[in-house]
């Protein structure tokens, strides 16, 4: 297999993570891939032009990174082994958390990019939308961060993701302020090899 990738992205971080977890490094081929150069062939392998995208070893490709990670969690599946609860409450809470912290990600790349504007151009309402998306998405996480801690999940590895990269790209505000939980859990799973092995290159 081989993974189109850019250090940067918390969503390939996220793939980075699981690949990790479950032990598939010596299975996964990495392509460093510049989505933003004009030269690029990422569309032969995503027609949306977005990194990850996993080409299998027949040629099919995979995107985006919620069907790349649990297709790489198939790949080593097991009663109770994998990233994904079976079924029930528990299969829904994690999959609730990744899309909360893939939500984070969206809101908080949107802010960067609009923020990357010329000044004349930008949208201080539009980037602001996405800041106090960012916050409340935070405090539901404080306020589920009993429920994040009781099991490692699909969900803790998207949330793992989406705080380093607030701590990456917006590292000036604190998101653990008035987090205490959150930031309990944060400290804990952040020592894990899957995350301190994935960090990014510096900005």
């Amino acid at each position: 297999m081989k993974l189109r990738y850019s250090a940067t992205s918390p969503y390939v971080r996220k793939v980075m993570m699981v690949i990790h977890e479950r032990g598939l490094s010596d299975k996964v081929e990495l392509t460093k891939t510049d989505a933003w150069s004009p030269a690029t062939d990422l569309p032969q392998d995503n027609p949306l032009g977005k990194v990850p995208a996993l080409v299998l070893d027949d040629g099919t490709s995979l995107f985006d990174s919620p069907v790349i990670v649990e297709y790489l969690d198939s790949l080593e599946s097991g009663p109770g082994n994998g990233l994904y609860p079976e079924s029930g409450p528990d299969r829904w809470a994690a999959l609730r958390f990744q899309a909360l912290a893939d939500g984070i990600c969206d809101a908080a790349i949107l802010r960067r990019l609009e923020g990357n504007r010329p000044e004349q151009l930008r949208s201080t309402d539009w980037m602001e939308r996405q800041r106090t998306a960012v916050s409340r998405s935070l405090d539901a996480l404080e306020a589920g961060a009993g429920k994040l801690g009781e099991r490692f999940t699909i969900g803790s590895v998207a949330v793992l993701a989406a705080l380093g990269y607030l701590d990456f790209r917006f590292g000036h505000e604190d998101w653990r302020q008035g987090r205490p939980a959150l930031s309990a859990w944060f400290d804990a799973e952040s020592k894990r090899e899957s995350f301190t092995g994935t960090v990014p290159p510096a900005a």
